[in-house]
Order: C-alpha cells, then structure tokens, then sequence
C-alpha cells in the first residue's frame, strides 16, 4: 500500500464510512444477520467502494482481522480459563462474599468500580476486564438483579484508567508527541479520570443497570453455575492471584522507563526477564498456571478434570473472539482508505481554539476508525507540531494531552472490538450495547474534556 495514493475527496470518504455503518446495523438490527458474516461483507464491500486496490483488499482485511485477534484472543482466552478456575473452586464466590461484607449489598457496584480502578492502572483493558469479569459474575449472582449493575461501573473504571493515565500505549505516546510531562500527566490524569469515572461510569452504570435487566451468562465461566463449594479459597487466595498479573506487568513498566531513561543497562537480564514474564499474555499465562495449582489440583482435583475444566471454558468464546476479530477487520478497511487523515487535515484548519480542536479531532478519527490508539497517535501526530510551538506551560500541555485522550474515547460502536466484545461477553443485542457501553464511553469522553478544559483554564491564570 506504500505506492497507492487516496484520490477520493473527503466528502466522498465520509459518505462511504457513513454508507458501511448504516449498511452494517441495517444487515445485524434488522435482517439480522450473523454480526461475523456482516462484518467481513460490510469490509469487503467498502474497501471495493474506497477503491483500495484489488491486489491489497485480502491483506488489508487479514492484517486487520489478525492484528486484533493477536490483541485479543489469547487475553479472553487466558482470562476464560482463569474465571472458570476462580468459579469452579468456590474462590470468585468466597471473595464476592468478602467484598459485599465489606462494603454492604447497596454499595457493590461502587467497591467493584473502585477495584477496577486500582487493577487497571498498570493493565490494560482488555487483560483487566477479563481477570476481573468472573468476580463481577460473582457478586452478581449473589446479589442478583441485572448484571449490568455491576458490569457497567468497573467496566468504565477499567475502561477511563486505560484511555487517560500511562503506562497505557495511546496516553504514552500522546505524552511523548505533544512533548509533555509522563509523571505530571499521571498525577492530573487522576485527578481528572476519577471524577470522570465517578459521574460518567459509575451514575450512569447504577442508573442504566437498575433499567435494563440482563441475567448473568453462563459464556464466561464455561457452563452454568457451580454449586455452593463446601471449604472454598480464602478471599485473600484470589486476591492474591488478582495481584499476580499485576505486580508483574507493573515489573515490565518499571524497569522498562529504568532502561529507557538510562538507569538500567536496556540488554540486563534485569530487564529482559521483567519484560518478558511482564507482558500481558505471559503475565496471564503465569496466572493460569499458578491457578491451575493453587485453585485446583492443590485442593485435590485430577489432571484430567482440570484438563475437561478447560477445554470447557475456551468452547464458548469462539463467537466472541471471531466477531471481535471481524471489528477489527473492518476498522482497518477505514483506515487504509484514508478518511481518517482526510479528516484530520481539514478539522485542523478550520481555526478553533486549540484544545477543542484537539479534542474534536480525536473524536471524530475514533468515530471513524474504530480504535482509541489509533485516534490518539494519528490527532498527536497531525497537532503535535501546532502544540508544541504554542507556548503551553506543563500543565497546559497535559490538559491538551487528557483532551485528547477524552475525544478517544467517544462512542464506540460497530467498527470497534470492544464494542463487540463487551456485548457477546454480557450476552447484549447491539441496541442494548448502544445504549449501555456507548454512551459510558461518551459520557467519559464529554465528562473527560470538561474537566480537561477546567485544569487548561486554572493553569492559564
């Protein structure tokens, strides 16, 4: 694709993208057609329709479709594996008891989106999600009602700590490109994602999830509900293989900015091990496997059980991760055809003040392309120039940075993978998705640049 060059105009770019998304929910809503085989229609069609050349349309779409599954499908996987465990052994439940014991019935959904909070900041969404899905299944079950209440709030906890706060790639590299501050942008960007958290993720998730009743599914844990386990782990044991994934990702963060600032020798086997055992699919592979001991075969289940236990939990998430994969797929056929930086250019020079700009830039590639890193990098890349040169104090620079971030965040929807893998996950028709994780994500999004706006304005006094 290094020789084509995109000759649409823009207007023209935008319909085709406008055309395959209404085109994509008429075939799912209405005729409802299978969401994979619509996808990979939808994607072979606008990539004819954006004339990407004959000869690269099947690389295109492959590359798309795998580079999200290789995100993907071995953290739902790895993530599927570790929730039965947790399920089957009694642990998931000893630690829902523990929590609403704590907290109280009422403030579930609160004490949830806290520990999401904290377990996303080193990890990132899709990996915390996944760890975290079998506890929130747990208390779900023991509370009842809909699991929306529970899901919802430390979803978006997950969900705001990976858009604003580094270590996570699209805040990194916003961070690098607009030349700003990493532990300046961690310490605003708290400050600013809890909040937003607070009045996007977990009001609206208590208030939608009161409204649309869901049951828990059965799709994670591999089968149906276990009974009551007689001598369960103790609360402390999960919370403990919780922390695991945790402490070595955060391991991988750490010595990875020791060697990147030149503290550390970057070829040290102190810092390749860390990197290595600290990447999210390692650091989840170590989990299983620890779990698989500890949750399992210590407390006196065979090999073979353990092996049909699984099996077992890996059988329901082939629908998940394919139709993710084809979210993925079709996100990279809008991509290759050049609306994003089409757009891009001509938002910039429609002369609005600079963080709105930034924001609306953002906001509008990730509505198009389907995915916040992409939307981040790609607006730090076009305004990064006009940032910098604009004579912003720190403070300045990290409000332009979480703008940014917000506007990546917006609305997501059937040209992105977490859109689908929320929804087949919870078990959600594409309206009950809309209506549920697509407006969190644009509450976080409005909520985000407001406050962004807030902290641009005080360190302008």
């Amino acid at each position: 694709m290094d020789d084509w060059v995109q000759t649409l105009s823009t207007p023209a770019l935008l319909s085709i993208a406008v055309v395959a998304i209404v085109v994509l929910l008429l075939m799912i809503i209405k005729f409802k057609l299978h969401p994979l085989l619509a996808l990979v229609i939808v994607s072979i069609a606008t990539a004819f329709a954006a004339q990407i050349p004959i000869s690269e349309i099947q690389d295109v779409l492959i590359d798309g479709f795998g580079a999200t599954l290789g995100e993907v499908a071995l953290l739902v996987g790895l993530g599927a594996m570790f929730g039965r465990l947790a399920e089957i052994s009694g642990g998931a439940q000893a630690l829902s008891d523990a929590l609403i014991r704590k907290f109280g019935d009422k403030r579930a959904p609160f004490a949830l989106g806290v520990a999401s909070l904290l377990f996303g900041f080193p990890i990132f969404f899709d990996a915390a999600f996944m760890v975290m899905l079998p506890i929130i299944f747990s208390v779900a079950r023991r509370l009842g009602g809909s699991v929306l209440l529970y899901v919802l709030p430390a979803a978006a906890a997950l969900s705001t700590m990976h858009v604003f706060l580094p270590p996570h790639p699209g805040a990194v590299a916003s961070t690098v490109l607009l030349g700003g501050d990493v532990g300046l942008t961690i310490l605003i960007g708290i400050l600013v994602a809890v909040p937003t958290w607070y009045i996007a993720g977990h009001l609206y998730g208590t208030f939608i999830g009161k409204r649309i009743y869901l049951p828990v599914p059965d799709l994670l844990s591999g089968g149906p509900q276990v009974e009551t386990v007689e001598n369960p782990p103790k609360p402390g044991t999960i919370i403990a293989l919780l922390m695991l994934p945790l402490l070595l990702i955060f391991a991988n963060t750490a010595v990875t900015t020791a060697a990147r600032t030149g503290s550390m020798d970057e070829n040290s086997p102190w810092v390749t091990v860390p990197q290595v055992i600290g990447s999210t699919p390692v650091a989840l592979l170590i989990t299983v496997l620890v779990s698989t001991y500890v949750l399992a075969l210590r407390r006196g289940r065979t090999a073979d059980f353990v092996e049909d236990l699984l099996d077992n939990a890996l059988k329901p998430i082939a629908p998940v991760v394919l139709i993710t994969g084809a979210g993925g797929m079709f996100g990279a056929v809008l991509l290759a055809s050049g609306i994003g930086d089409a757009l891009a250019e001509t938002l910039r020079d429609l002369g609005l003040p600079l963080i709105v700009s930034t924001f609306i830039v953002a906001a509008i590639l990730r509505i198009a392309l389907g995915t916040a890193t992409v939307a981040i990098t790609t607006s730090a890349g076009l305004l990064g120039a006009s940032i910098m040169a604009a004579g912003l104090n720190p403070v300045q620079t990290v409000a332009m940075i979480l703008a940014l971030a917000a506007g990546s965040s917006i609305f997501p929807h059937v040209n992105d993978a977490s859109f689908w893998l929320i929804g087949k996950l919870l078990g959600m028709d594409v309206p009950t998705t809309f209506k549920t994780w697509s407006v969190i994500k644009t509450l976080i999004s409005i909520v985000g640049f407001g406050l962004s706006c807030v902290v641009y304005v005080l360190a302008s006094v």
